[in-house]
């Protein structure tokens, strides 16, 4: 569907040239190709800014003739054509018959067989945020270190001002690393638990929920009991036992001069070890990995942890396992958990050292606990979003167990169920156990199981603390307040509150729009979010208002759409489309349903990982490589900085002789438009399309709720067991920092700077 959408300025797309409309196509925003024209060049690559500075003050608003018979409300998406002025002489294009289609509810589109102009192939629109806060923010003072506590002072939120906004999101443009810039990370995510848009510190922006929950009772097992629980092999031993999974053969170090390491399940090691600044951690997780998420820790109990950050990990239960979307196992069905531990390497004893050595130790890596269950084998984990730990008040376990927290998924037996968590540091004996070996927790009952009747629980999200949203395998979504049942009980009867069909086949991703709710008269409300953006097998991307329960499609693709993540910081749906791409489409409302290209990787997609501290944007791919890229990079290519992708590492597999390889070190490349491209006749390197399902990364996850000194780790599992997690900063282009330093760009310094009059 073609769709002529403008800013709230009345700025339109950079060309006003029609372009023929292409029913089959994924979406309507692909960048096209460069006009042959050098003329209409320059006037398509006008800066954006310099046209809505022309039509916000002088270009009245023209407003389209409605039909008489037609009874809807005017849309905010349907503003007049706007053009450069270099155009505005020119002879309009025949008018085409036009249709009012309903896309959301109480606004119309207009469409035609005729597009309006698309933006050029140089020229991308600036993203902006859904979520507006003004004010103050905490930021960083100095380069963070993983196992020490951040030093943070209070400065301007990123829309306290015109100003500071523009030059944030401006400063964002100039990262030319694989990860954050740590002088510009904040938190801009949102949750009603906060209570208040007025909030600067992180206990105030993300409080602790869920103090009156308890520890559900569980009991410790010997390695015979958890045998059943654990990964194993394809196969058994002669009397019909099941046998351990072999260890895992890969190859690391640099490209020539690699090093064969066979890891065991529980094990892992420094990617140290073979490069001088290596800051990674590899482990083996024993089979294909689904499930992957950090456990958020208020900030009052990180010292006691020692600023250990706590990783949750589901694997399958063997390397042949492959699970049939729809159908369930009949519980008891044994898997389990694991939680896993990034924590200093020095002694737990010594204090000093921890706070003297800490900024270079990139720490170790350790599976603490293996949670068994009876749900089936998890297809998706996530953390309540909010540190749910309970607080700390000695320095020893006889205090009795507490929980870490609170963790959900949905599982193989259909169910979408929650547990609590014990915290490892209180559980007697974890002083006496090596590195391998974890403790075996056997958990009695969930804190809550909701299944719903005829169709399966396949994928969810948090919306905050307390509402869940649910897709399931027929198509549909349910939303469930939790926040009253945790402390019901898992046997107590739960309804949803929302319950409507949004796609025709199975829902494979879903995410909330975390923002505010805004009332008729202008004011921000602290009720639930409202918006969910969903994508299922059937192609479908849309975006759903629970008020009306009705689906909003956005783009429909000749794939699976198998990620869809909300980005805070673009204000954008990130998600899959045709031809490997992935693409933003804005859910701001002046720019709504309006998308652009982020990248291409040489496969599909497997997952994406986007922050509320950074606008880095992390990938996993089929084809085993993970991906990062800057979603805020400038408006516009051919400018002082090229738009990157960083490929963080690439794992291969030996068919012939079943061993792996990680390959990592790579040069940032710059992201081709592959579209483009082969209409101007160029030639693009692309993937084979057939690589073996063993290297496939199926999740990636940035880490949030740790703080700002914690964003930079990565983690990411691949369907041969094994896991990584990577320490990743950004870069400023050419070492430079614009407008002076970090107090220019947040405004706490007077004046103005080059970069204020500089053009993206």
């Amino acid at each position: 569907m073609g769709m002529a959408v403008e800013d709230e300025h009345g700025a339109g797309p950079s060309t006003s040239a029609p372009q023929e409309f292409d029913d089959d196509s994924g979406s309507d925003f692909a960048p096209e190709a460069a006009a042959e024209d050098p003329a209409e060049d320059d006037a398509e690559d006008m800066p954006l800014d310099d046209v809505e500075e022309e039509h916000e003050g002088d270009a009245p608003a023209r407003k389209r003739k409605r039909s008489a018979a037609s009874t809807r409300e005017n849309s905010v998406l349907d503003y007049g054509s706007a053009s450069a002025v270099s155009r505005a002489k020119k002879t309009p294009a025949k008018a085409t018959p036009r249709r009012s289609v309903a896309m959301i509810p109480g606004l119309a589109m207009s469409t035609s067989k005729q597009a309006a102009g698309l933006p050029s192939l140089h020229h991308r629109h600036r993203s902006i945020g859904v979520y507006k806060k003004e004010g103050k923010i905490e930021r960083l003072v100095k380069e963070p270190s993983l196992f020490r506590a951040e030093e943070t002072v209070l400065t301007n939120a990123w829309f306290a001002n015109e100003v500071v906004s523009i030059r944030v999101n401006k400063s964002w443009g100039y990262n030319v690393g694989p990860g954050p810039l740590w002088e510009l990370v904040e938190d801009r995510g949102w949750f009603k638990e906060a209570g208040t848009v007025s909030g600067t510190t992180e206990r105030e922006l993300r409080p602790r929920v869920h103090e009156q929950i308890s520890l559900k009772p569980y009991e410790l097992l010997t390695q015979e009991e958890a045998t059943l629980y654990l990964p194993t092999d394809t196969g058994t031993t002669e009397d019909g036992a099941l046998r351990p999974p072999p260890p895992v053969a890969c190859f690391f170090g640099p490209y020539g001069k690699q090093v064969r390491r066979g890891l065991k399940m529980f094990d892992a090691l420094k990617t140290s070890e073979f490069f001088p600044n290596g800051k990674a951690h590899v482990f083996n997780a024993g089979a294909p990995v689904w499930g992957l998420d950090w456990c958020p820790i208020h900030p009052d109990d990180r010292a006691y942890h020692r600023y250990t950050q706590y990783l949750a990990v589901a694997p399958f239960p063997s390397k042949s396992h492959s699970p049939m979307v729809g159908s369930r196992v009949l519980r008891p069905s044994p898997a389990c958990i694991q939680i896993w531990s990034l924590t200093h390497s020095g002694p737990k004893d010594n204090q000093m050292d921890v706070d003297s050595e800490s900024f270079g130790n990139t720490g170790q890596m350790r599976c603490e606990i293996v949670l068994c269950i009876d749900s089936g084998p998890a297809f998706e984990l996530k953390w309540c979003p909010l540190p749910s730990n309970d607080p700390v008040h000695g320095q020893g376990a006889e205090n009795g167990p507490r929980k870490l927290g609170i963790i959900g998924g949905t599982f193989g037996d259909g169910s979408l169920t929650f547990y609590t968590v014990p915290d490892p540091n209180t559980i007697p004996g974890t002083a006496e156990r090596t590195s391998n070996e974890p403790l075996l927790v056997k958990l009695s009952e969930p804190l809550l199981r909701i299944e719903l009747q005829e169709t399966s629980c396949w994928c969810f999200d948090w919306a905050n603390s307390e509402v869940v949203a649910v897709g399931c395998t027929n198509g549909t979504i349910a939303v469930y307040n939790v926040g009253k049942a945790f402390s019901q009980g898992a046997n107590q009867p739960l309804l949803p509150t929302h319950h409507f069909t949004a796609h025709q086949s199975a829902i494979r991703s879903l995410s909330w729009v975390r923002a505010p709710v805004v009332s008729a008269s202008g004011e921000i409300t602290y009720d639930d979010p409202t918006v969910i953006a969903s994508g299922g097998y059937d192609g479908v991307e849309c975006i759903t208002d629970i008020r009306d329960m009705r689906g909003n499609v956005i783009n429909r693709t000749r794939d699976v759409v198998t990620a869809m993540e909300f980005s805070t910081y673009t204000g954008s749906a990130v998600t899959i489309d045709h031809e490997n791409m992935i693409k933003a489409y804005s859910v701001s409302p002046s720019t709504l349903g309006r998308g652009h290209t982020v990248l291409e990787p040489n496969g599909p997609i497997w997952s994406l990982s986007a922050s509320d501290y950074h606008p880095q944007l992390a990938i996993g791919v089929t084809d085993g490589s993970v991906l990062t890229t800057n979603t805020m990079r400038t408006t516009r290519r051919g400018g002082l900085v090229p738009f990157l992708e960083h490929k963080i590492y690439q794992l291969d597999y030996s068919r012939s002789v079943g061993e792996y390889r990680m390959l990592e070190n790579f040069l940032p490349q710059e992201t081709q438009n592959r579209p483009a491209a082969s209409r101007q006749n160029k030639s693009v390197p692309v993937g084979t399309g057939a690589w073996p399902p063993e290297v496939g990364v199926h999740r990636v996850v940035w880490n949030d709720g740790n703080g700002l000194a914690r964003t930079p780790l990565l983690a990411s599992a691949t369907a041969s067991g094994l896991c990584r997690v990577d320490w990743l900063l950004g870069r400023w282009v050419r070492e430079q920092l614009p407008y002076t330093g970090i107090e220019g760009m947040r405004g706490e310094t007077a004046g103005t700077f080059d970069e204020d009059d500089e053009s993206d």
